[in-house]
């Protein structure tokens, strides 16, 4: 009988444990769930379209070397050029307008092919809370497409910034014409709009560099860009920037300028400041921008005189009275002694205000005073990956330039389709 009872309380014992060890699973499953809802809320959605031959060439770029999460986006009028965009979701505008061809430069044939597949393109776009176009103005997808595009990423509630390059000079005055006439109408239909003048490239590049690389300049130009803000957002900082934060400073802002710097040694902060708002990519100043989003980039020894410094450059330059945001990160993937800075300003009060930055050589490689030249890749704060093992410099950032592999020889040249097409004729 006392064998029995004694039995009997082991097993009242056990079924207790068991019962206190699912109430305690179940408090972790459900603590669990609660916590991955708060992640998933916090997190803003962001999705980079590139329009037209330029955009196409700039998400293909970015899409291998950028922050998780983010999805591309390809639109093209140009068949042949959307099958060389190598990002996963691929839109077809104009099947019927152009039947797979480009547009001609003709911008009015460009918006109607976007029309044409608008409801796809609203798909698309849908749950997005951020949302980069980005395209090459003064061709006639880019420039009629992309402020349809814009319309309807606002019409869905996305905070929509454009980040657009304008010819070269030597491309001629009707291309320029239209990429100005483009600019006005997009304007009008984004948030931000951030413009990179093509000419601006003859200040930080040599003589001798190719055409090809050339171009790769100018879309890692427009991938600092919009990499620059995306990682504001994403990234999980120690002073932390959320997508309010961006929201209040981008939303309705007109024009915009964003800088990136990076630096090392002493005076870090103030080099990598000074490298972000007087690179001469920038064709306007930050002098007088009633809004700035500022972030600083670095490793454990990231000092708060060093935040001290960058903030006090940037307060001696823009409005008095303007609104300011900062965040700092801790940034793992830099290497020891580095600091990188972004900034981004706006509140300029039309799209050709704000101080403009000096003017580039007029000439295709004209300069001056040789010694003074620029080396591009500290401009662009960026480096091939073999330049980076080599040097054993700043491996890893995001901000290196890692090469795509391609499966179409046409691919290794990543250059625009009339210059391709032009290639292929002969």
């Amino acid at each position: 009988m006392r064998k029995i009872k004694r039995i009997a309380g082991r097993l009242i014992k056990i079924k207790t444990r068991l019962k206190r060890k699912k109430i305690k699973m179940a408090k972790n499953k459900f603590s669990s769930k609660n916590n991955e809802g708060l992640v998933s809320h916090s997190l803003a959605k962001i999705k980079v379209v590139g329009v037209g031959g330029g955009g196409g060439n700039a998400v293909h770029r970015m899409k291998n070397d950028f922050i998780k999460g983010v999805e591309f986006i390809a639109i093209n009028t140009d068949a042949q050029d959307l099958a060389h965009c190598d990002v996963p979701y691929k839109i077809h505008i104009g099947k019927n307008l152009t039947r797979g061809l480009g547009t001609g430069m003709n911008p009015e044939l460009g918006r109607q092919a976007a029309e044409e597949t608008k409801a796809e393109i609203i798909e698309a776009l849908k749950g997005a809370d951020l949302v980069f176009i980005t395209a090459g103005l003064g061709g006639g997808t880019g420039t009629g497409a992309a402020p349809i595009i814009a319309e309807a990423a606002k019409e869905l509630g996305a905070l929509t910034i454009a980040v657009v390059t304008k010819p070269f000079s030597f491309e001629g005055a009707q291309r320029n014409r239209v990429a100005q006439d483009g600019l006005a109408k997009l304007k009008d239909k984004v948030d931000t709009l951030i413009v990179v003048p093509n000419d601006r490239i003859f200040a930080v590049v040599s003589k001798d560099t190719s055409i090809i690389k050339a171009f790769e300049v100018v879309d890692d130009v427009l991938r600092c860009a919009v990499e620059g803000i995306a990682d504001l957002v994403a990234m999980p900082g120690i002073v932390n920037v959320d997508f309010a934060d961006v929201r209040a400073i981008m939303q309705d802002a007109g024009t915009a300028i964003v800088g990136l710097g990076v630096a090392s040694s002493q005076d870090r902060g103030v080099k990598a400041i000074s490298q972000a708002i007087h690179s001469p990519l920038l064709e306007y100043s930050i002098d007088g921008a009633k809004g700035v989003l500022f972030g600083i980039f670095g490793g454990k020894d990231l000092k708060m005189s060093e935040i001290n410094d960058i903030a006090r450059i940037i307060s001696e330059t823009i409005d008095p009275a303007a609104k300011v945001i900062f965040g700092a990160y801790y940034d793992k993937k830099m290497r020891p002694g580095f600091i990188k800075v972004t900034v981004i300003a706006t509140g300029f009060s039309g799209l050709n205000s704000g101080k403009m930055m000096s003017q580039p050589p007029s000439t295709l490689f004209g300069v001056s005073e040789p010694d003074k030249k620029i080396n591009f890749q500290e401009s662009l704060n960026t480096k091939s990956v073999n330049e980076l093992k080599n040097e054993n410099n700043y491996a890893g950032s995001r901000l290196a330039d890692k090469q795509v592999k391609k499966k179409n020889p046409d691919e290794v040249w990543d250059i625009p389709a009339f210059l391709r097409r032009g290639k292929n004729k002969k």
